[in-house]
């Protein structure tokens, strides 16, 4: 696998305030970053409305449907912090991070996520950070091979 997450594909301050705008934002850095096409994004409104990627940690991890497998170019992740919770499926979301994984590496990055976003502590560090740079370094782990 190739670096997962860039730091261009992090954003410290997110704009969304809904759900469905918070699945754009995330998407959109994935798109912009040539990860996936356009209707990747629809697929993951589509994931979204057959259940919830919603995760707990103030942590949902919008994805894609099997279905838009080919929409994806390369693995990625995009994730967008949020300074005040986002109203997902009546949970609280800080942080919105879109994958998209080629040939099932969505699966490992998935599990370097989870291992993160398990240890209250580690979320609480990535609340606190005060930029993109410090947030990249606390997740830098999910590049590893």
């Amino acid at each position: 696998m190739s670096q997962i997450l860039e730091p261009r594909n992090l954003i410290a301050r997110g704009t969304a305030r809904t759900r469905d705008e918070a699945i754009r934002e995330a998407g959109g850095l994935l798109v912009a970053s040539g990860a996936v096409s356009d209707d990747y994004v629809t697929s993951m409104f589509e994931r979204e409305a057959s259940v919830s990627t919603y995760m707990g940690n103030f942590l949902a991890i919008p994805h894609g449907t099997n279905d838009a497998k080919e929409s994806i170019l390369r693995s990625a992740l995009s994730l967008v912090r949020y300074a005040e919770p986002i109203d997902w499926n009546g949970q609280p979301v800080r942080f919105a991070v879109g994958i998209a994984g080629l040939n099932n590496e969505h699966l490992e990055i998935l599990s370097k996520i989870a291992i993160v976003f398990s240890d209250e502590d580690e979320v609480a560090k990535l609340i606190d950070a005060g930029s993109a740079e410090e947030i990249y370094a606390l997740l830098e782990e999910v590049n590893a091979e």
